[in-house]
């Protein structure tokens, strides 16, 4: 069944800190991660929710379980609303802060953790990642890296967002749905959606959504945005229905991706052509629902 792959901690009071931590250690022990790694990792969240109260302006923790080869991890994600870092490499240095303390936070966090990652932009805030593998990790020499973040709203139990990926010899496809309005209603609908998508024939992503159009009547609908890339050509084709934006990013380019009006399900266009973008090194593709 596809749902959320995060749950979201709202990070905004300090008396919430010990029970996200315990509900954190717990995922650690049933993903299968030592007991003692599962210590480190409280100490990476006890790093992350002392930071976001010393500095920040409330923030959230996103927490979700993976596996990579084989390999379960687990992946917290800290977003803040605080001042933000002008310099992160020097606030990575032990014995660096602004504080008052020790300065060893950061440091400590990217030590403890098999992958870290952090982004900071001064007035407007700091997203950090930290994941922390069962086994040591094998180094990734893979070009391509996908990740997803799909949330349930706030007061319910399902999520009406659906990510899904397929992979061939030739190319991969990628698709990102919301279901019309919120919870299990839509939550069935991006289902629907997921079973279809797996089986679909066609390869180009005007005719994998118009493949999906007539299975989904049964259905609220959804909007949806779907993402081929040739490992061939090299070239990008994208086409979409409804709100979900896709913007293209990198050294040289910064384009939105246009999609078409209608609901998958419901009514879509009549003509509808697919966007090209080329498959430079470096780039990044950027899908979002308006949720």
């Amino acid at each position: 069944m596809v749902d959320a792959t995060h749950t979201k901690f709202a990070a905004g009071d300090r008396s919430y800190f010990s029970l996200i931590k315990k509900e954190i250690h717990r995922r650690a022990i049933e993903l299968g991660i030592p007991e003692k790694r599962a210590a480190q990792i409280d100490l990476i969240v006890a790093e992350i929710t002392s930071n976001l109260y010393k500095y920040a302006d409330g923030g959230e923790i996103l927490l979700g379980s993976f596996s990579e080869g084989g390999n379960p991890y687990l992946e917290i994600i800290c977003i803040d609303n605080g001042p933000g870092i002008a310099n992160p490499g020097k606030m990575m240095q032990d014995g660096f802060s602004t504080g008052n303390t020790l300065g060893h936070g950061l440091g400590s966090i990217k030590r403890l953790s098999d992958t870290f990652d952090i982004y900071s932009l001064t007035g407007w805030g700091t997203i950090l990642l930290s994941r922390v593998y069962v086994s040591e990790p094998a180094k990734n020499t893979s070009a391509l890296t996908i990740r997803p973040i799909v949330l349930c709203k706030p007061g319910e139990e399902t999520s009406g967002d659906g990510f899904f990926l397929k992979t061939s010899k030739d190319m991969f496809k990628i698709m990102l749905c919301d279901g019309l309005g919120h919870g299990p209603e839509a939550n069935k609908a991006v289902n629907e959606a997921e079973r279809n998508f797996r089986v679909c024939p066609d390869n180009g992503p005007v005719e994998t959504l118009r493949f999906l159009h007539g299975p989904m009547k049964k259905t609220r609908g959804m909007v949806a945005n779907m993402v081929c890339f040739d490992l061939k050509t090299k070239i990008w084709t994208s086409a979409g229905i409804g709100n979900i934006g896709v913007r293209w990013l990198g050294p040289n380019v910064a384009k939105n991706h246009m999609s078409y009006n209608g609901i998958v399900g419901h009514n879509i266009p009549n003509t509808m052509n697919a966007q090209e973008y080329p498959g430079d090194k470096y780039n990044q593709v950027v899908m979002a629902s308006d949720g």
